[in-house]
């Protein structure tokens, strides 16, 4: 996993969903002012849901710090569409079903499911600058105090 100082590489594209409009851009077009991108495995789940209510009502307190909030998922933008109606989600959501996000901060990791093994991303946060620069990481990402617990965070910085 990347360590707070590191330079991530930001050239690559993600779908993401603004506004209720599905687009593509460069990773690094999403840095026009520090970002925050949480991590998150899929739409509709207990857990991720908890993560992205947790997000939602407290969009405006990182918009009024100056803060992007990108969250991420394998799922696809007509998923993410449906998704931030459901649960009135104003930030973008990005689609990342090759983990380029993931291999960027080398946050992909072996989980377990159902006797199942497979690789994918680590439920974490990050707080991004404009340059790519890596200024804040939460590893585990605590589902229901998650805005709280990215709110410490950017008050820290």
């Amino acid at each position: 996993m990347v360590e707070i100082g590191d330079k991530i590489n930001t050239d690559f594209t993600l779908k993401v969903v603004q506004g209720g409009e599905e687009k593509e851009v460069s990773f690094g077009d999403l840095l026009d002012r520090p970002t925050i991108v949480s991590v998150y495995m899929r739409n509709n789940t207990g857990g991720c849901d908890k993560q992205n209510r947790s997000l939602a009502d407290e969009a405006d307190w990182f918009e009024e710090r100056g803060y992007n909030l990108v969250a991420l998922s394998k799922d696809t933008c007509g998923s993410h569409k449906n998704y931030a109606e459901k649960l009135g989600i104003s930030y973008t959501l990005a689609s990342d079903p090759d983990y380029k996000f993931a291999e960027a901060t080398d946050s992909v990791v072996e989980k377990k499911m159902y006797g199942k093994t497979f690789d994918a991303p680590t439920r974490s946060a990050y707080v991004i600058d404009t340059d790519g620069t890596v200024l804040g990481i939460i590893e585990k990402v605590d589902t229901k105090a998650h805005a709280d617990e990215l709110k410490e965070l950017v008050e820290s910085l």
